[in-house]
């Protein structure tokens, strides 16, 4: 009975350190949801934004770095009218395209967040990885916000920060 319990045990401790393999929290059937036709009017206004993000931070020296979970928020600021985000893409910190998140325009009702997550575990961003933002609104209506919160913890030490995302088109 003994070696039954230590068995079980053993079992539940090797389930639990099991390694995630996801890397965002927000698969690509979930954006399938909120996916739209956007058709260019003159009565609509495009932009691009510029999010920096970091996957990891470098720690007493450039040879050591503490991985983080990265919090990526596209805000709608209007009261009244819906954002279309028609590509949010991530680079890595030398420049090379990581993922796209959605193949198709996603849109945003007025005052709607949606976030991605970005896993700790993923480090392929690299301590400047990059977020582009494509979009459109209707002309004379607020511009989107794109945010991120990094997030890391160890023990009883806690370690966070944002960025804001800067228009560049």
């Amino acid at each position: 009975m003994r070696h039954l319990v230590l068995m079980f045990s053993l079992a539940i401790l090797l389930h639990a350190c099991e390694e995630k393999k996801e890397m965002s929290s927000i698969s690509p059937e979930n954006w399938a949801h909120r996916t739209i036709d956007v058709k260019p009017s003159a009565t609509q206004e495009s932009g691009r934004s510029y999010l920096s993000v970091y996957s990891q931070i470098y720690s007493q020296t450039e040879h050591r770095t503490h991985d983080l979970t990265a919090t990526i928020s596209m805000r709608n600021t209007s009261l009244e009218d819906t954002v279309f985000v028609l590509s949010a893409k991530y680079y890595g910190t030398k420049g090379n395209a990581i993922r796209s998140y959605f193949d198709k325009p996603i849109y945003l009702r007025p005052l709607e967040t949606v976030e991605i997550v970005i896993d700790e575990l993923d480090k392929e961003g690299g301590t400047g990885a990059n977020f582009i933002f494509d979009w459109v609104i209707a002309q004379n209506a607020s511009e989107p916000l794109f945010e991120g919160v990094m997030i890391s913890t160890s023990g009883q030490q806690g370690l966070s920060f944002s960025t804001q995302g800067k228009r560049i088109k």
